[in-house]
């Protein structure tokens, strides 16, 4: 069972589901203080404030920070908990709940609290995008080109109301136009592609499963590069994600790596986000950092995660005694 002597609440205002559900956040009080004692709420004071607000909990002496929000403040908390030793519980309460989705907790926040006796503590390293603009930390994903051009698109008003339909929608909007391509060098090799994933977890968007080699406990970047100037090519990819048939696709290189550099290949400009924010242009370097971020998770998830880190390990290890052999 978690536990904790000074918990904090911090909450974001206008996530979607504290704005549509007002007596959602008193239940989320009532529920994490009938199984931790005293939790003080804060909310954030707006965008980029949760990183900052979160070191300023934890110098007041908080023990725990529990986070509702979606990915985006999840992901400004997250920066501002790393390195200090103080876990992070993530309340889903914002569109795709990436995050969520992939610790296998859904979209309830309700029901991860009432998960809590199942979680465990476990240091994960968290992702580093560094462009000229300066440097961003993500938990889940940072993507280069197609899907970060959608993320600066989508119109927050449609957003706001709409939710994930409002990526669909800025998403089919490309199709028909050519596809600015750019460099990616993976641990020193070159590809040219038109989008990037460079992911710590499997999910993406909360509902499809992209990065499936990815594994948040491995010290590694799970890639996944699409090939192509034709938006049309990614009614193919697409199809290969619904199907779980990406690896070995014409056109799809599914890789693993410490490092990546995105790099202009002409004079287009090349989109970035981080865990769905957008975070600037190209160039940029990615890779992880070593200031770990303590996560509350589920015990079954933290335990299926290890042991396909060690198969990987077992199974890269037996690779390299036939190739020496």
């Amino acid at each position: 069972m978690v536990k904790a002597n000074a918990a904090v609440l911090l909450y974001n205002p206008e996530a979607g589901k504290l704005r549509a559900r007002r007596s959602l956040l008193p239940r989320l009080l009532d529920s994490l203080r009938a199984r931790l004692g005293n939790v003080e709420a804060v909310p954030t004071e707006g965008p980029l404030t949760a990183g900052r607000m979160a070191r300023e909990c934890i110098a007041r002496g908080a023990d725990l920070v529990c986070v509702a929000g979606g990915d985006g403040t999840l992901n400004e908390a997250a920066a501002g908990l790393a390195g200090a030793g103080v876990p992070l519980l993530a309340l889903p309460a914002g569109t795709a709940n990436v995050l969520s989705n992939e610790l296998g907790t859904g979209n309830d926040p309700l029901g991860v609290i009432r998960r809590l006796e199942d979680m465990v503590a476990v240091a994960v390293a968290p992702g580093r995008l560094r462009t000229a603009g300066g440097e961003r930390l993500f938990l889940c994903m940072a993507g280069a080109g197609l899907d970060a051009r959608i993320v600066r698109l989508v119109s927050p008003q449609f957003k706001r109301r709409f939710g994930k339909l409002s990526y669909w929608e800025a998403g089919l909007a490309q199709l028909g136009r050519r596809l600015e391509t750019f460099e990616a060098v993976i641990d020193g090799r070159r590809h040219e592609c038109s989008f990037a994933l460079l992911s710590r977890v499997r999910n993406y968007g909360g509902d499809l499963w992209i990065a499936r080699h990815a594994n948040l406990l491995e010290d590694r970047l799970a890639v996944v590069l699409f090939e192509g100037d034709s938006s049309l090519r990614y009614v193919k990819y697409f199809a290969g994600v619904v199907l779980g048939r990406l690896e070995g696709m014409s056109g799809v290189h599914v890789l693993k790596a410490q490092q990546a550099e995105i790099r202009r290949s002409g004079d287009a400009a090349i989109d970035l986000q981080v865990d769905g924010e957008h975070a600037g242009f190209a160039p940029a370097r990615v890779d992880l950092t070593g200031e770990r971020i303590v996560l509350l998770a589920p015990r079954e998830y933290v335990e299926r995660m290890r042991a396909a880190a060690a198969a990987d390990a077992a199974g890269a290890v037996a690779a390299q005694r036939l190739a020496g052999g």
